[in-house]
């Protein structure tokens, strides 16, 4: 292990001390790793000087010990006395003041009585504020992550045909993916086809893709952790018209969205230029959720695109933007892509052909 202090750790103390915290508890497993670099870590107790210590029970100590870096691995065998050592070590460091970002009600109140005098405050947001822009390394494998969720998408563009399963399908995107890296599947794929596209977490099933379906591929890869989401919609065949005018109308709307994404603009408004278009075109009911959503270590984090949102985006953002119309007993069309958000505009990281029809 080693004990120098990273970047991210600077950037919280420094938060640390504009709150009047005397330290942070870490419990979100992802956090923990973009902390540490080891991912399987109980909690996570960074103080506003001294050592971080990370809690691991025994079946993670020895890949702790090995891995985690910029703190001090401490071996807790049972794992109902993690909290009693938090507390123990808080007390040792005198920490009066301590920040966490998510505790159940159990662990909150064993904590507050181990602690006694010590006083816990809930502070998710300090951590997300520092995860929400992605440093370079970061970007080096969210870049590697949209590289082979394209593969995957060109790879169900090239194996699509009547008569596969939904199901093969999502095993030959994974396949394609694992193969050339992939640390695995960043979520469940999605392959959702016929009248079933018009769910937008349709999921995969063993139905079978017929001629003319509309069929919403939905799949991303990860690595070193890290995550990449992307989403295009086909017919095997000749498209109808009214697929082809929605098609064309989705596509309109990502494109849209993505001329008005840069730092500084409204995560609101982002939602609001493929809202209003999708809108114009007689469809506006049938777009029934947010614009995206951010991504990094987890597939949804902040910052959200969506109508409440008015916060804004900042450089190093990485975002989804996904508008989708989907009609009940018709079928559905999404179009997504992962997207760094720039100083002055933004860079597609998922790049795959958005043709509708596949021969």
């Amino acid at each position: 292990m080693k004990n120098s202090i990273n970047h991210q750790t600077e950037a919280l103390r420094a938060s640390l001390q504009n709150e009047g915290l005397d330290g942070y508890l870490v419990t979100n497993e992802n956090s923990i790793f973009y902390f540490t670099g080891f991912l399987g870590g109980a909690k996570l107790l960074i103080p506003r000087q001294g050592e971080n210590h990370l809690y691991v029970q025994g079946v993670n100590y020895e890949a702790a010990k090995q891995t985690a870096k910029n703190c001090m691995v401490e071996l807790v065998k049972r794992k109902e006395k993690i909290d009693l050592k938090v507390a123990g070590d808080a007390r040792s460091l005198k920490l009066k003041r301590i920040g966490f970002d998510s505790l159940d009600a159990s662990a909150y109140l064993k904590l507050s009585k181990a602690l006694k005098v010590v006083r816990l405050k809930a502070l998710g947001k300090m951590v997300w504020e520092l995860r929400k822009v992605k440093d370079e390394t970061e970007l080096k494998h969210m870049r590697k992550a949209a590289e082979l969720t394209s593969v995957g998408v060109k790879t169900a563009l090239e194996t699509v045909r009547p008569g596969l399963r939904e199901y093969e399908i999502a095993a030959e995107m994974e396949y394609a993916m694992r193969r050339l890296g992939s640390d695995g599947a960043a979520f469940d794929t999605i392959v959702a086809s016929g009248v079933r596209s018009a769910f937008p977490h349709g999921g995969c099933t063993d139905r079978k893709i017929r001629k003319g379906d509309l069929a919403v591929i939905d799949v991303g890869a990860k690595y070193s952790h890290y995550r990449a989401d992307m989403t295009r919609t086909m017919t095997v065949g000749k498209p109808s018209p009214k697929q082809r005018r929605i098609h064309e109308t989705v596509k309109k709307a990502q494109e849209k969205a993505f001329q008005s994404i840069k730092a500084g603009v409204r995560a609101c408004d982002v939602d609001k230029a493929a809202r209003k278009l999708i809108g114009k075109e007689g469809y506006g009911e049938f777009f029934v959720h947010g614009l995206g959503h951010g991504i990094g270590l987890e597939v949804h984090e902040p910052p959200s695109l969506n109508p409440e949102n008015k916060e804004a985006l900042k450089a190093g953002n990485v975002v989804t933007m996904e508008p989708g119309v989907y009609v009940v007993d018709f079928g559905g069309v999404r179009i997504e892509d992962t997207v760094l958000v720039l100083e002055d505009g933004a860079e597609r990281l998922t790049r795959a052909p958005y043709n509708l029809e596949v021969k």
